[in-house]
């Protein structure tokens, strides 16, 4: 379906087919996660961004996280700037780059996000409904729009929070901000990160603040030398391996990495997966082509994964729908 999918029509379908409750229920189908937004189309981690791929009939909006200077969290990728904004043509370098944390968020607030890879300013019959649809959003932001768009299109808009700095200051921000926004265990919610240290932490906090909201172990799946399949973390030593029973100590699910031949997500790993009580997201599915793009999410849905994350959302949805019907 690709562009020439209308947003009505996406919308649409996907209401009709939605089922998803809370992380407490057993979901009715596979989540469509919009992988930085509509990122596939519009310029990531934008309002605009986030707004089309809700339009588009997505389950979750995914802001990664960085931190100013002045401790805001803000809805960026790269802990630098220069790559999604136009901060080159505002500011000189400092520190010899333009690092997030070396700007204060009154800085930030005065660039423009730009598209990159397949992404553009506009996109054909859509129009954003945010007075400042590309400028770099607070987390708080992201949160406030997630809601108003749940009651625009009549369901539950979840988000998908990535902690990108292994930081206590990123922990403690991402739990307050939640928790002061009502998410709790039962809402359409998930924090991930690639650091286990992260995550482990971030449980432990949860426990004390009796507010357990699912998280997922973001890496590389894995086989060790016995054949058991495990769960990769990556760091700066190399790929720790780590039991998918452990894993489920501290986590809800895992987000792996898909069309890696080192790393293959198989079946096996799925359904091991599973039976340590662990979800199962891939990321990312970033084929821009509708016919390939549909044979992907298949071959991945047939081995039962959970979650998707899509940089072109209608492509992600199409697939899932159709799969669900199907079954």
């Amino acid at each position: 379906m690709h562009k020439a999918l209308s947003l009505a029509a996406a919308c649409l379908c996907a209401v009709v087919l939605a089922g998803c409750g809370g992380n407490d229920d057993v979901p009715a189908q596979p989540q469509v996660i919009a992988h930085r937004g509509a990122s596939g189309y519009l310029p990531e981690h934008t309002l605009a961004g986030y707004e089309l791929a809700i339009r588009m009939g997505t389950d979750f909006i995914e802001p990664d996280l960085q931190i100013s200077k002045d401790g805001a969290l803000v809805a960026i990728h790269d802990d630098t700037l220069n790559r999604t904004t136009n901060v080159a043509a505002l500011f000189a370098q400092r520190n010899g780059g333009y690092k997030v944390a070396d700007f204060t968020l009154a800085e930030i607030k005065t660039l423009t996000v730009v598209p990159t890879g397949t992404g553009k300013t506009s996109y054909p019959g859509f129009t954003p409904s945010a007075a400042s649809p590309f400028t770099v959003p607070t987390f708080q932001e992201v949160v406030d729009f997630a809601k108003k768009q749940s009651s625009t299109v009549g369901r539950e808009v979840g988000i998908y929070p990535e902690a990108k700095q292994a930081d206590p200051v990123m922990e403690d921000g991402i739990l307050k901000t939640l928790n002061a926004n009502g998410y709790n265990a039962s809402s359409k919610v998930f924090i991930q990160s690639f650091s286990d240290v992260t995550l482990r932490s971030l449980r432990t906090k949860q426990i004390a603040q009796n507010n357990k909201m699912p998280l997922i172990l973001l890496g590389v799946a894995t086989t060790a030398a016995d054949g058991t399949v495990r769960m990769g973390v990556t760091g700066g030593t190399g790929v720790q391996s780590l039991t998918l029973k452990e894993v489920a100590t501290f986590t809800e699910g895992v987000g792996v990495l898909i069309n890696n031949t080192t790393y293959p997500v198989t079946k096996t790993f799925i359904d091991q997966a599973h039976a340590a009580g662990l979800k199962v997201h891939g990321w990312t599915f970033a084929q821009a082509d509708a016919t390939l793009a549909a044979a992907e999410f298949r071959k991945h849905l047939d081995m039962g994964m959970d979650g998707m994350f899509a940089n072109y959302p209608d492509l992600g949805v199409t697939a899932r729908n159709a799969y669900v019907q199907g079954k």
